[in-house]
């Protein structure tokens, strides 16, 4: 969800209007992948690397996801989705971590969308994490462990591989974001920044995703014959 400060930015507003702003189109991306049937849907609201930001800046964007937590979990529950946040939260402090729990445990059996929120999430992070993990509870696989014995230990070990990733804000890169998990993922760029992102946007992302092939190492032909 990449572009609030630079929205901001143009509009001579403070880039924390910015973040306010896009938490609208994190609203409308949520009520239109239920909608649609999408079962999945993770966002990157906070890499590891947004530590280095202005600390004023940082300061707020904590204060901003514990006020979502707050406002928007009972709705979330309501309307049957699941939250679950990844990444390292220990350094976060006690009372927002406390307030995710409480937020994953009220969700935790809603069976609608699957909503997860990336927060000091790095996908090196989640690599290097599911491996000591794995080996912590595995030591004997030290030299021999294949995907499928790292795979449940990732942050999102339980989930599909993501069939599209979506980028706004002009940036043609993944920045850290899932580096395991897109390896056949569809990529989709955009200019457009992430607080005037709407839903013909989104319905655009989507639409191009619908018109690819999708070969997965396979040739076209190879595909046709399966059919």
């Amino acid at each position: 969800m990449d572009g609030n400060g630079r929205w901001a930015k143009r509009r001579f507003l403070p880039r924390i209007m910015g973040h306010q702003r896009g938490v609208e189109s994190l609203r409308m991306t949520v009520r239109f992948c239920r909608d649609i049937g999408v079962e999945y849907l993770t966002v990157f609201a906070f890499s590891s690397e947004n530590w280095r930001r202005p600390a004023d800046e940082v300061s707020f964007l904590m204060s901003l996801f514990m006020k979502l937590l707050e406002r928007e979990v009972e709705g979330l529950h309501q309307n049957d989705i699941r939250l679950k946040v990844i990444g390292d939260r220990s350094h976060f402090d006690a009372k927002l971590q406390e307030a995710i729990s409480e937020a994953e445990a009220l969700t935790a059996s809603n069976t609608g969308l699957k909503l997860n929120i990336a927060a000091n999430y790095g996908g090196r992070w989640d690599v290097m994490h599911a491996v000591h993990e794995m080996l912590k509870e595995h030591p004997e696989l030290a030299t021999t462990f294949t995907e499928e014995n790292l795979q449940p230990y990732l942050c999102l070990g339980d989930a599909p591989e993501p069939d599209l990733f979506i980028r706004t804000g002009g940036e043609k890169r993944i920045s850290n974001f899932m580096l395991w998990q897109l390896a056949y993922t569809e990529f989709y760029f955009t200019d457009t920044l992430w607080p005037a992102f709407n839903r013909r946007a989104l319905e655009h992302a989507v639409s191009s995703y619908q018109h690819r092939e999708r070969r997965f190492g396979r040739t076209s032909d190879q595909l046709a014959g399966a059919k």
